[in-house]
């Protein structure tokens, strides 16, 4: 129920975006945080309690002039990933994940197969929506305008 309310307030909101055109807006850079998501793989859900991001939210950090950006969790782990963004269209990039690191520090090459694709769906100065190529929701509100990956 929750979910479908989120959805339908999502779809909402994308009829109304104000910013057409993301990838050319400065108002896509900086720390964004985590408000919502149906994506169980960022959430954890396929990993044991103790494994999943809990103390604090997570937050995607974006620098469209240099095509970066880092996803970063809370403890306990602090777990991060970069990646290369490839614009494919003015809302949508290909994100091509290059490194992990374990406990913030670890750093793990990312596969090949580790990629995927992002359209910006909605976006002000304050909120964000995207939709990714497996079909998740997320819902993220401006955190730092002036943090980069």
């Amino acid at each position: 129920e929750d979910k479908a309310a989120v959805e339908a307030a999502a779809s909402a909101l994308e009829k109304l975006n104000p910013t057409p055109r993301p990838l050319a807006s400065e108002l896509l850079n900086g720390g964004w945080t985590l408000l919502y998501t149906t994506s169980d793989t960022i959430l954890g859900l396929n990993k044991p309690a103790l494994f999943r991001p809990s103390n604090g939210p997570i937050t995607q950090v974006l620098d469209v002039a240099e095509l970066k950006a880092r996803n970063i969790e809370p403890g306990p782990f602090f777990n991060q990933v970069s990646a290369n963004l490839e614009p494919l269209s003015e809302n949508k990039v290909a994100v091509l994940f290059q490194e992990f690191k374990i406990f913030g520090v670890i750093p793990v090459k990312a596969p090949a197969s580790a990629r995927g694709e992002l359209a910006i769906t909605y976006l002000d100065e304050d909120l964000r929506v995207s939709r990714g190529d497996k079909g998740n929701l997320f819902v993220l509100s401006m955190g730092n305008r002036d943090q980069r990956p």
